[in-house]
């Protein structure tokens, strides 16, 4: 599909898994409202914000200020707010020479610095990872799947060893990104329902991983939070296989991925049925229905829970998911690239990123100013 005409995320939604919905689970969310109160019992230590895109937004001269107008680091600003862990993709040789090892090393001692705990995101890919593409980076190129799994253990451990060496090593990893059906295809691609060649390819990033470091927990992430029959097919599948990880790693997009009620249901049979910590590693919703430059918005008009698309709205949508996560039993949720605003010659594709424009201008939590929506919070 034509990277120009469909975005990463809207790819995300054709790309999803035909299959028969799973029975429900005991709803114990509102489903005209919010969710109910949260138990004192229930906490998200996981406050997490995916902020990939920000180096290249502060070296085109970004600023970003506070509710009260002033100008801040923004990772002061997300801070202040409840941020503590981020979310940073790594590519393996992207055109756009960000979100390449060295950039994600530096980023990770800004993050540090803050006291900002870090998740290393592996998309094995030059570009974006995502449900309808998984594109083997251009110098693994023609390898077979042995040689593949060489190579994810090897650039796992490069990276890892890295942010080691320098002093961050990351406080958790995830293998793949958004794996619905598999990564690097065609060779990691599920097909007929045989997980073997992906899971071999898992089990080397979780093993290099673990060779980086022992206690670094190992998300495994799909995009599964619309169908628990798919979120289960997958896991399943790879758990039959062997694979090992330490976190179950959900995207949550309401738009796309349906009521609060079906997010609570999936966290708590993922809970249960795999016995691992559950964490919304990606959720994000519009303050504006327009649109600050040339290029169309992966989020156009599509509101949810009858909430609208202004920053009270914005507000109010991430609580309620972060209300529903924290009942479900999830430890923590991350807001995906919240400090991507509109900032000209920072545009979603590596390969042209001068020359194509932000499709998540509207649903950052700073507006095209850099002002930071006063009604967001990370809350525990």
């Amino acid at each position: 599909m034509n990277t120009h005409s469909s975005t990463p995320h809207q790819r995300r939604a054709r790309a999803l898994i035909g299959a028969a919905a799973a029975g429900l689970l005991a709803v114990a969310t509102t489903l005209a409202g919010a969710p109910e109160p949260v138990s004192a019992a229930n906490t998200l230590t996981v406050r997490g914000a995916d902020v990939s895109s920000l180096q290249r937004s502060l070296d085109l001269g970004a600023r970003y200020y506070d509710a009260g107008g002033v100008a801040r680091d923004p990772l002061d600003i997300l801070k202040s707010v409840g941020v503590n862990y981020v979310r940073l993709r790594v590519w393996n040789n992207p055109i756009s020479g960000y979100n390449n090892k060295s950039a994600v090393l530096g980023q990770a001692r800004a993050a540090r610095a803050k006291g900002l705990k870090v998740l290393i995101d592996f998309h094995y890919s030059d570009t974006w990872a995502d449900p309808g593409k998984q594109y083997k980076p251009a110098v693994w190129t023609g390898h077979s799947l042995s040689q593949l799994r060489t190579d994810v253990y090897a650039f796992t451990y490069d990276v890892c060893s890295s942010l080691r060496g320098q002093g961050t090593p990351p406080d958790s990893v995830q293998i793949g990104n958004e794996i619905n059906v598999g990564m690097l295809w065609n060779e990691g691609k599920v097909v007929n329902n045989d997980f073997a060649p992906l899971a071999g390819l898992l089990k080397q990033g979780y093993n290099a991983t673990k060779a980086c470091g022992s206690s670094i927990p190992v998300m495994i992430h799909t995009a599964n939070a619309d169908s628990n029959a798919n979120a289960r097919w997958f896991y399943d599948g790879i758990r039959a296989q062997g694979v090992q990880w330490d976190i179950t790693a959900q995207s949550y997009y309401c738009m796309w991925h349906g009521s609060l009620a079906n997010l609570y249901n999936n966290i708590v049979d993922l809970r249960g049925r795999y016995g691992k910590p559950v964490v919304i590693v990606e959720t994000a919703y519009p303050f504006t229905r327009n649109n600050a430059d040339s290029e169309p918005n992966a989020i156009g008009d599509a509101t949810c829970d009858g909430i609208s698309a202004t920053w009270a709205g914005q507000a109010q949508e991430f609580d309620w998911v972060q209300n529903t996560a924290r009942n479900a039993g999830a430890i923590g949720v991350f807001y995906w690239e919240p400090t991507w605003y509109a900032v000209r010659g920072n545009g979603w594709d590596p390969a042209d990123i001068n020359g194509t424009g932000n499709q998540w201008d509207n649903m950052a939590v700073f507006d095209w100013s850099g002002r930071v929506n006063p009604g967001v919070r990370w809350a525990p």
